[in-house]
């Protein structure tokens, strides 16, 4: 059965003014932790975190809540696109939200993805999209007359594991923070809305259809590499057809407890990605850093692996964040590659 899919009036008139403001809820709602979670391309993302975790440091201080985003290569199924948690009270999730959506944007304004700016899609557990529709479609439809923004929710999908649903919401940054005003209204009333979440991404070790056999951390979107030593300008790594790269060196560093024991693993990086993977001034590796939990070391020019042209890049820290920091360094290169 197809899911409802309803927009509000385009029309001139229909447009509200910016002292239209949604009805608050009771005092004691304003203060129920709550959560809220949506999608982000790459670029927003870094956008959100801004230079050394600058701007999504000033959004925490400001709002009061806690925002999270999902790793460079945990994007929801069957998108590209990476999740942003928000928690915290409801004020204080309502706050963060606005100043995130002012931020995109303004960046948006500059140049960036149009479709960013016209169109924000929630995450919701499938248990919870009924309250949000209403009997017979009376909630959503006075959601959507209230807010003149356009509300409309994707069809349950079938995938194993995955128990959430998109609802994307089209309008003004006025109608769509109105809209998500009411959603988020709605959802704290529903019993089967959880009040707090711990990971922006619950999906770890769910076999998404389309990456058969891939583990989650290894995921390079849309990148086929040939089997061999320095395909596709990427040396000093062996990888398979799955696209699983293996390390040229590893090395465990001695100290520290077994659990907190950081690793270093050395792979090469053709001298021409470098600057890909560096970023102008430093942006993407410092994001790398900061995403992962890991620290990254480049060597320097004309500093390379005996016998190529490749660099030394040497990733510390935990296993997870070695494998989270090789996935996004990865991925930055194959972007270049395919320029």
């Amino acid at each position: 059965m197809e899911s409802p899919e309803l927009h509000g009036d385009s029309s001139p008139d229909a447009v509200p003014r910016r002292s239209q403001r949604p009805r608050s809820p009771p005092l004691d709602d304003k203060e129920k932790q709550t959560h809220i979670r949506f999608l982000v391309s790459n670029t927003a993302a870094g956008c959100i975190i801004g230079k050394g975790g600058l701007t999504i440091t000033e959004f925490q201080s400001q709002s009061g809540a806690r925002i999270q985003l999902s790793r460079n290569h945990e994007v929801f199924p069957r998108t590209s696109d990476r999740i942003i948690l928000i928690s915290g009270a409801f004020s204080e999730v309502m706050k963060a939200m606005e100043l995130i959506l002012e931020k995109l944007l303004n960046e948006v304004e500059e140049g960036n993805d149009v479709e960013g700016r016209s169109k924000v899609r929630l995450i919701v557990p499938n248990s919870s999209c009924g309250a949000i529709i209403g009997k017979g479609g009376s909630t959503i439809k006075s959601f959507i007359e209230e807010s003149q923004a356009g509300i409309k929710i994707s069809p349950q999908d079938n995938i194993a594991g995955l128990n959430d649903r998109l609802v994307s919401l089209t309008g003004s940054f006025e109608e769509q923070m109105h809209a998500i005003f009411l959603i988020l209204s709605k959802l704290i009333e529903d019993a089967h809305y959880p009040q707090t979440l711990n990971s922006p991404y619950p999906y770890s070790g769910v076999n998404f259809p389309g990456f058969p056999g891939v583990p989650v951390s290894y995921m390079i979107p849309s990148v086929a590499y040939p089997v061999g030593y320095g395909a596709n300008g990427i040396g000093g790594k062996y990888l398979s057809n799955k696209g699983v790269a293996s390390p040229l060196v590893s090395s465990r560093s001695p100290g520290g407890s077994h659990e907190n024991q950081s690793n270093s693993t050395t792979i090469g990086i053709a001298d021409e990605h470098i600057g890909a993977v560096v970023g102008r001034g430093g942006r993407n590796i410092m994001e790398i850093s900061q995403v992962s939990g890991a620290r990254i070391k480049i060597s320097d020019r004309g500093d390379f692996i005996l016998g190529t042209s490749d660099r030394k890049v040497t990733i510390t820290g935990s296993s997870e964040a070695i494998r989270a920091a090789e996935a996004m360094i990865m991925q930055k290169v194959s972007s270049n590659s395919e320029r």
